[in-house]
């Protein structure tokens, strides 16, 4: 009789496989889908998606084929970058009395969470090849401030940021 050692991440790996099967399972069913032959073996569509950082923004990109930009919605609402739309199917094969549907399809929506302080305004979007890429500018970093506070005992300097001072960045007296 061997002696194994017990391993929680094993546990835990199982334990994440089995509870995606079975909410796969739930959300993927046939009684979820449009009626029809075929309809089950499409499944939920959720287009791929990058995310990549360089020095000064970040690139998403998002596979979207068979769907025209006019189809594509981006929301910023909250720090929260949404994108959605809908694939519809365009094209059915008859073969032998059978209808065959392969393509997933329907409605989908994906989301990423984003830094705080990113600039809506700043964002661009390219749509090429069935590819949607959005630039996403990186927040500017919070920049060290001196103020200084003159009254009775002498002249003295705090240190604070930018966001510590008024929003018209005079110094306010009391």
């Amino acid at each position: 009789m061997a002696v194994l050692r017990w391993d929680p991440t094993r546990e835990i790996s199982s334990l994440q496989s089995e509870m995606n099967r079975v909410f796969s399972t739930f959300f993927d069913s046939p009684a979820s889908q449009s009626s029809g032959a075929g309809a089950g073996s499409t499944g939920r569509w959720l287009p791929a998606m990058d995310l990549a950082e360089t020095g000064d923004s970040y690139i998403v990109r998002a596979d979207l084929p068979g769907i025209t930009e006019d189809e594509v919605q981006v929301e910023l609402e909250d720090n929260v970058l949404t994108i959605s739309g809908e694939r519809r199917l365009d094209e059915t094969r008859s073969e032998g009395g059978y209808l065959r549907t392969e393509r997933a399809r329907g409605s989908f929506a994906r989301s990423l969470t984003l830094p705080a302080g990113i600039d809506p305004e700043r964002i661009e979007a390219d749509f090429k090849n069935g590819v949607l890429e959005l630039r996403i500018p990186k927040p500017e970093e919070r920049k060290p401030r001196r103020i200084s506070i003159v009254g009775t005992g002498g002249q003295r300097t705090i240190e604070g940021h930018e966001s510590d001072a008024s929003s018209n960045g005079q110094s306010q007296e009391r």
